[in-house]
């Protein structure tokens, strides 16, 4: 099952992101790498914060 994550950027956005991403996630205001594909699940980069799964 697929789910969605809800991320906080160290800029302090928060945004939706697919957790099996095949692209780089870039956060919509400062444009820092949030998550990169592993295979499966994306890897949440240092520095962002996984708030909830939705």
């Amino acid at each position: 099952m697929s789910k969605f994550l809800r991320v906080k950027c160290a800029c302090g956005n928060e945004q939706n992101i697919f957790g099996h991403a095949s692209r780089k996630v870039n956060c919509l205001v400062c444009g820092a790498l949030l998550a990169s594909p592993s295979g499966s699940r994306v890897k949440v980069s240092e520095g962002t914060k996984v708030l909830r799964v939705l």
